[in-house]
């Protein structure tokens, strides 16, 4: 072959590589990536939610931290759900349902043609089984008859039976009327689990969570990441409409915020209030708001030392000063708190006095109570940011500091999110700051549930009791006139006051932050966020 005929042939044998070479990488593109959508655009299919804390359990009948339902709840399915930002009830696994005339009778008609993760079938003996589970405890798998901590704060004895009159129809039977039954049923805890999977994981089902959501579980990596995917076979072909859901834990806030930038997640909350002019001016950002029904408080254990006097109690009170510290970590985004509830829960009772911040009137009670030199104690701090206290930390260090003012020595002392809750629960700690995030709307949720001595060891974590208070509180539950029911919880208050096993501190905004092209994302009040609708614009 003549050196002419020889470098053709080469020309020709590189032109065919090239060829192949880029045929080959036009086919991968048109594949897309995972987190995209395939469609020939770079529209992320895959949504990175970055939070302070980890879940501590994936079952939501055995918990009552927020980090749990911010997961479960996209998981699992209520009969009845609350509105889109709002706590209006809403057709959810239950399509109607009627109340007889005496309130004792509640009846349900069920969605059909829903399937749990498993395959299995979603009826009336999937309702009733979950509501025995609930009274029971995990009796059927551990033997352990204790009943689950919300079930108790909600309902206690109340439910006579549950009944499958139909294959889609189920009754409810109370032994009194309860006014905020309804409301009750559409909180996060009281999502409807496979039995089948109950079954199957006993009470390990904490790590296999099996709902009819439009998520189903998929992994677990304890304080890293939790990744739910979208079921195929949901009731709603509609939704979901991202794929993939991470749920990253960040404990600082602001890593969280410089993960955001850096777009290794794509929605955070617990923003620092100092942080928001920042986000506001970036374009690639986006602040969300979500509607407020919480407060912060610091817990005064009633059965420990010093504290079982009241008006030690009432010293500590006067002794923080609250606006010092909204103008120092809440940037004006939260009000001074000076009861157990918000003020848009029917029932506030805003001529109530709050305690002003006086350190002589404390140091006053405080001889008066027999501690002239004031006394040592531990203050616990949340090691994970909350709505309503998004510096734990810092926010105990300013409380101490006031403390010490009238002779009250603190330690600060904290724990794993978990161990910090376990703890507390027990009776553990001197005082403790913690928070609530209504679940439903209504005074019962805070008042009862937080404070009454039903709820000694499950959600009162100050084991406060008083029995002028706890008859008050039953009687609202039976009432049906909402103006009664108003003037019933107003006279709580007043005795909540009183006895101080609270400090109040605050009512916050909570807020936080997104990619600017997040679509269709709306917090919802009780901090429980429904996924489903959320995409990425073009």
């Amino acid at each position: 072959m003549g050196n002419r005929k020889w470098l053709v042939f080469l020309f020709f044998v590189f032109i065919s590589f090239a060829l192949v070479a880029c045929s080959g990488d036009d086919e991968e593109a048109s594949g897309g990536s995972d987190e995209t959508n395939g469609e020939g655009d770079d529209t992320p299919t895959e949504l990175v939610f970055g939070r302070g804390g980890d879940s501590t359990s994936l079952d939501p009948a055995a918990t009552t931290e927020g980090e749990a339902f911010k997961v479960t709840v996209n998981i699992f399915e209520n009969l009845i759900n609350f509105g889109e930002q709002n706590t209006e009830l809403e057709p959810g696994l239950a399509t109607d349902w009627t109340v007889s005339e005496d309130g004792l009778v509640y009846t349900f008609q069920l969605r059909e043609g829903v399937k749990f993760h498993d395959g299995t079938d979603f009826n009336a003996e999937a309702v009733v089984s979950n509501f025995e589970r609930w009274k029971n405890g995990n009796a059927g798998t551990t033997g352990d008859e204790t009943p689950f901590p919300y079930y108790q704060s909600m309902f206690g004895d109340n439910i006579a039976k549950v009944e499958a009159t139909g294959e889609y129809e189920v009754q409810f039977t109370l032994n009194n009327p309860q006014a905020v039954f309804l409301k009750n049923i559409a909180m996060s805890p009281f999502a409807i689990a496979s039995p089948a999977a109950l079954e199957k994981y006993g009470d390990k089902i904490n790590e296999n969570p099996v709902g009819t959501g439009p998520y189903k579980f998929v992994e677990w990596q304890r304080n890293d990441r939790i990744v739910i995917e979208k079921f195929e076979d949901y009731w709603d072909s509609e939704y979901p409409k991202i794929d993939k859901i991470i749920f990253k834990s960040i404990p600082d806030n602001s890593a969280r915020l410089n993960a955001l930038k850096t777009g290794d997640v794509d929605l955070i909350d617990g923003i620092n209030y100092s942080d928001v002019a920042a986000i506001e001016a970036d374009s690639n950002l986006q602040i969300f708001s979500r509607p407020s029904m919480n407060v912060g408080y610091v817990g005064l254990t009633t059965t420990r030392g010093p504290l079982q006097n009241k008006l030690v109690r009432q010293a500590l009170n006067y002794a923080v000063d609250k606006e010092a510290i909204i103008a120092a970590f809440y940037e004006g985004y939260a009000e001074p708190a000076k009861n157990p509830m918000p003020p848009v829960i029917a029932g506030y009772n805003d001529e109530i006095e709050d305690y002003p911040f006086d350190l002589d009137k404390a140091k006053e009670l405080l001889a008066e109570a027999g501690y002239p030199n004031g006394f040592e104690m531990e203050l616990w701090a949340m090691p994970v940011p909350r709505p309503y206290m998004p510096d734990g930390q810092k926010v105990a260090q300013a409380i101490a500091n006031t403390f010490e003012q009238i002779g009250v020595k603190v330690e600060i002392v904290s724990y794993e999110w978990g161990t910090y809750l376990e703890k507390a629960a027990a009776g553990e700690a001197d005082a403790f700051m913690l928070g609530w995030t209504g679940d439903n709307g209504d005074a019962d949720n805070f008042l009862y549930t937080l404070l009454d001595k039903d709820n000694i060891g499950t959600n009162n974590y100050t084991y406060y009791s008083n029995d002028e208070l706890h008859d008050l509180l039953v009687q609202a539950q039976r009432v049906s006139d909402e103006e009664q029911r108003i003037e019933l919880y107003k006279q709580a208050q007043e005795i909540i006051k009183d006895d101080a096993p609270w400090i109040p501190l605050v009512h916050s905004e909570p807020l936080l932050a997104g990619r600017a092209d997040i679509q269709n994302f709306l917090p919802h009040p009780t901090g429980s966020d429904r996924l489903h609708k959320v995409e990425f614009g073009n």
